[in-house]
């Protein structure tokens, strides 16, 4: 299987990955992942709410704070209603659990807004581009205690990533997927069920020829034309 040629396929596979999530488990915590400096998040979280909303299912929007919720409803007038920050959805009415919540990059400062969401809303939550972790945690006791607890809670439903002379790609329900960057384009180095470890990623694209970070410019231009 190749990889998407562009971002309106990315996009399209990972509508497909996370319908076949959510019919999986309907009440689920579930991650979207497309890893791309410079990618603009908000256009495709706007297109993917649009694709998500149906009159039996609908699909909220939420971002970590009141600007970047400003930004979208002006960028997208129509979908308004459906567009509000984290913290207004759980201290409001909370939707009906048959709603979708897509929370659109959530980071550190956001973890105990998103975790009080989650515990309040017994419907699928979803992060786009999320990073809750915080690397200056570290690996004390606090760390471990929120990989144990909330954090576990998450699953992958897609991930698209450049790395260096190479890609990462998981589509639920299938395996994840490392490609390694060749003369003549992307080739599927290897496959497992869980995500792959650094040291496994190292071990899968051992022998291949160092591309350096032009691999991942050349991805990132091939995805965004």
């Amino acid at each position: 299987m190749s990889l998407p040629a562009d971002l309106a396929a990315a996009e399209a596979e990972l509508l497909t990955a996370l319908e076949s999530a959510l019919a999986s488990n309907a009440k689920g915590r579930w991650t979207l992942d497309l890893r791309f400096e410079g990618l603009r998040l908000a256009p495709v979280a706007l297109r993917l709410q649009r694709q998500l909303d149906q009159p039996e299912r609908r699909c909220r929007l939420l971002f970590a704070d009141a600007g970047a919720t400003a930004l979208a409803k002006r960028d997208a007038p129509d979908q308004a209603e459906a567009i509000s920050s984290v913290s207004d959805c759980y201290r409001g009415e909370l939707p009906a659990e048959s709603t979708v919540l897509v929370c659109v990059t959530p980071g550190p400062p956001d973890y105990d807004e998103v975790e009080i969401l989650c515990d309040k809303f017994a419907g699928p939550v979803v992060l786009l581009n999320g990073r809750l972790e915080d690397a200056a945690v570290g690996i004390g006791s606090v760390a471990r205690e929120r990989r144990r607890g909330f954090m576990a809670q998450w699953q992958s439903a897609y991930t698209l990533q450049p790395l260096n002379a190479a890609a990462l790609r998981h589509a639920h329900p299938s395996d994840w997927q490392i490609y390694r960057l060749d003369p003549d384009g992307y080739r599927l180095a290897g496959t497992q069920e869980g995500k792959p470890a650094p040291e496994e990623l190292d071990e899968l694209l051992s022998g291949s020829a160092a591309a350096g970070l032009r691999s991942v410019d050349r991805f990132m231009r091939e995805l965004s034309g």
